[in-house]
């Protein structure tokens, strides 16, 4: 379809919507909503846009987050293709509606995949992945889940650059992406060849590195929801064996509560010094609770690309006395399944984030204090919480410079991405007032070290994560070009500062 026909049929919703006699059942958003929604239905066909049903149900509470499945959007769009996208968000600009889209909808930030007064776009049907050879490269469509990816493209021996549980989806690329290849290959992100994008108004564009969106195409590489929805990415593919290829070599381990203080020295330690590309590793302390008891267990996931774990950069940890040891030769798809697919639901899920230096051991120390006592603090709410660093050698960042750079921006050296993530209660659908406020305590108490930029996908919604970007300015210059009426920000949920 072409895009004046796009924006004919979008005029075409909007005259007959305000045509409508108003109910008094709902609120104005809503009723602007189902007026639209009808119309689009009647353009597009009941089943890519639906008001109740199975498909409608399951779309509604398909959500990571309990916290994002109590929505019922008036309907749910579930696209077939990019115009399909193209109509939808041509009728939401004009019609001012209220959105949010879904992909893997994976996300701990309540209100940025899911919409109650508004269109829900959910990408449940573009699910394609496929392997171009000749350019080495990977398309895929962005309802793809990694694992379901991984599991496609093994038998070719190639995988894109993604995530590190096989329920997340391609929204973690927006917001950069870090992976068990981050070290060799840089954020996910900066894999990136070719995006097709929607823009707030219903047009598409495809943005390469050189082309005339190439300010898009950067701004889409830590940018998250903000500049447009991605109906088709193209990346370079990672050559990592098959499924039966042992190219890693690795494991998870296991360690009590008793080995809290060597493991933050160790952690402390690697993110200063560690700086080869084939390493990674991601340092989670977990407190659970078992009735009003707190019990905490540590784990470690750790991998090389190569035929061992060399001493000199894990030896600290492996010497550590631990409960449990999984360790040996692994494939790729291995590596990505070893804390298994993150898929399950039923719980209020919040995130927050903090990045640290390596080296300064007292404010690891600090940070695990502080979550200790915010875990002592709302115990009565929350199933479990965790304190997790991954690190970002200097060289990951090298790779992504070399590879067109990204907005983040981070400067050279190494450093942690912290992650604090808070799990409630089976079926609480409702956050208590004293946890957020326990919550913006421990911000306070954990700031990020100066000049280092803040992980978008592990944030809490409340941080103005863009400010810490590096090239936050050009960010900012990007999205008053693309969106001069600040749609997006006005009409959906996402990242604040813009």
């Amino acid at each position: 379809m072409r895009l004046r026909t796009v924006f004919l049929l979008a005029a075409g919703l909007a005259s007959a919507a305000l045509g409508q006699t108003n109910s008094t059942s709902f609120n104005l958003a809503t009723q602007n909503a189902l007026r639209a929604c009808t119309l689009l239905q009647n353009s597009l066909g009941s089943d890519i846009v639906q008001f109740s049903g199975a498909e409608y149900l399951a779309g509604a509470e398909n959500a990571w987050s309990l916290f994002n499945t109590e929505n019922r959007p008036p309907c749910i769009v579930f696209p077939r293709n990019a115009t399909h996208v193209q109509v939808a968000m041509a009728a939401i600009f004009h019609n001012k509606i209220r959105y949010a889209v879904q992909a893997g909808g994976h996300s701990a930030m309540t209100g940025w995949n899911t919409v109650a007064d508004g269109i829900l776009i959910f990408f449940s049907h573009m699910q394609n992945v496929t392997y171009d050879a000749v350019s080495d490269t990977i398309t895929l469509q962005p309802g793809i889940h990694w694992g379901d990816a991984l599991q496609q493209l093994s038998p070719l021996g190639v995988a894109p650059l993604g995530g590190r549980l096989g329920d997340i989806g391609t929204g973690l690329l927006l917001g950069g992406g870090l992976s068990y290849l981050a070290g060799e290959f840089g954020f996910s992100s900066n894999s990136y060849v070719e995006l097709d994008v929607v823009l707030v108004t219903g047009q598409l564009v495809t943005a390469n590195a050189t082309n005339q969106y190439a300010d898009l195409f950067r701004a889409l590489k830590g940018g998250a929801n903000r500049f447009g929805i991605v109906t088709r990415y193209k990346v370079q593919a990672v050559h990592v064996g098959t499924e039966s290829d042992k190219n890693f070599f690795g494991g998870l381990i296991m360690y009590p509560n008793s080995s809290s203080e060597a493991l933050i020295n160790a952690t402390a330690n690697y993110v200063q010094t560690v700086n080869d590309t084939k390493a990674s590793i991601l340092m989670a302390f977990t407190n659970t609770l078992n009735g009003t008891e707190i019990v905490g267990s540590h784990i470690l996931t750790l991998f090389y690309h190569g035929s061992s774990l060399p001493p000199s950069i894990f030896g600290e940890f492996l010497s550590i006395p631990s409960t449990f040891s999984e360790i040996g030769p692994v494939s790729y798809i291995d590596a990505n399944s070893i804390l298994g697919s993150g898929a399950t639901r039923g719980f209020g899920q919040l995130f927050g984030a903090s990045a640290f230096k390596g080296g300064a051991v007292a404010q690891y120390t600090n940070a695990f204090s502080a979550w200790t006592q915010y875990t002592q603090t709302i115990k009565s709410a929350v199933f479990g919480t965790v304190l997790a660093f991954t690190p970002i050698i200097d060289a990951q960042t090298l790779a992504g410079q070399a590879n067109g750079g990204n907005l983040m921006d981070p400067p050279r050296g190494n450093y942690a991405a912290v992650q604090i993530q808070s799990q409630m209660t089976m079926g609480v659908l409702t956050l208590p007032a004293f946890v957020q406020t326990a919550r913006t305590k421990l911000f306070s108490q954990i700031p990020r070290s100066p000049g280092l930029p803040l992980y978008i996908n592990e944030c809490d919604a409340g941080q103005d994560v863009f400010a810490t970007y590096g090239r936050f300015a050009e960010l900012r210059q990007t999205y008053a070009k693309y969106d001069p009426l600040r749609f997006n920000v006005r009409f959906t949920q996402g990242p604040i500062g813009l």
